[in-house]
């Protein structure tokens, strides 16, 4: 078992550290961060020509070794090597808080394997400051890049509308008109945000209903991070029977009773006994 605790002198612990750098505006980032980059033997970062940026501004000259998806498992029995010669190595991502949708589990985990220790700064995140502008419920739930394929895409998203919380998603903006249809689809009747550039001088937010997304002419860089907010529909004005409700009705409408069928729905998704048996008689009746 690992502990890791605060050191309140001078010196630092020999260890990886998980550093949070600015998501757009480099002044968000923390004087301890600053302070833990200087004294860093090396730093690991997606993009060396992005963290040079940073990096010269608070003048700090630590060696950079480019660590991204695709030379990660590459690098990692070197940076194992140096941390356990003592070196102090940071991991930083090209913005926010590393390891979330960037490189940097495989390394924490090899670290634990090799009991060395792994050490957080908290700092810039835009999940957390999006959810926090929202306006949505403050229980969300992380899901991260859409995926490329159509099924995958339409099955993730029917799985996560059952759930009754705030979702965050990531998504390129040249991508998002293509999404818009799967989420009206999944997400009717909810609240969402769409943040762009966020601490940057053009940022940019959307606050609208799902249902009256139109399409998008957003400039390509940076990517999108996205809020749906919880199914207000169930909050006692659960009024409609969705698609797939309709459908797992029709599927036992033949096996089990009307009263079985409305235990099973009412218990796993909530939905009102009424609706469940109004529609099981509709279905009766048209048979």
């Amino acid at each position: 078992m690992i502990r890791n605790s605060e050191l309140h002198n001078k010196e630092i612990k020999k260890a990886l550290y998980l550093v949070s750098t600015p998501i757009g505006n480099l002044g968000d980032i923390t004087l301890r961060a600053i302070d833990i980059l200087k004294k860093s033997d090396y730093i690991l970062c997606e993009d060396t020509r992005t963290s040079k940026i940073l990096l010269k501004k608070y003048e700090i000259k630590s060696k950079l070794i480019s660590n991204h998806k695709f030379n990660e498992k590459k690098n990692l029995l070197r940076v194992i090597d140096l941390l356990k010669r003592g070196s102090i190595v940071s991991l930083i991502s090209d913005a926010g808080t590393p390891c979330i949708s960037d490189p940097g589990s495989i390394l924490v985990n090899e670290c634990y394997k090799e009991n060395i220790k792994v050490i957080p700064l908290p700092g810039p995140s835009s999940v957390i400051s999006a959810v926090s502008m929202s306006g949505f419920s403050e229980k969300f739930f992380f899901y991260g890049f859409f995926p490329e394929k159509k099924k995958k895409l339409d099955d993730d998203l029917e799985n996560l509308s059952k759930m009754n919380s705030s979702i965050v998603f990531f998504v390129s903006p040249k991508k998002i008109n293509k999404i818009i249809p799967h989420l009206k689809k999944s997400f009717s009747g909810r609240r969402i945000l769409i943040c762009r550039e966020m601490t940057k001088y053009f940022e940019e937010f959307v606050h609208t209903e799902v249902n009256k997304l139109n399409s998008f002419n957003f400039e390509t860089r940076g990517e999108l991070t996205v809020v749906i907010s919880e199914n207000e529909l169930n909050k006692n004005n659960y009024q409609i029977l969705s698609e797939s409700d309709k459908k797992l009705i029709k599927d036992m409408i033949n096996k089990l009773s009307i009263k079985e069928i409305s235990y099973v729905l009412n218990k796993e998704k909530k939905v009102p006994k009424k609706l469940i048996y109004d529609f099981c008689v509709k279905l009766k009746n048209e048979n």
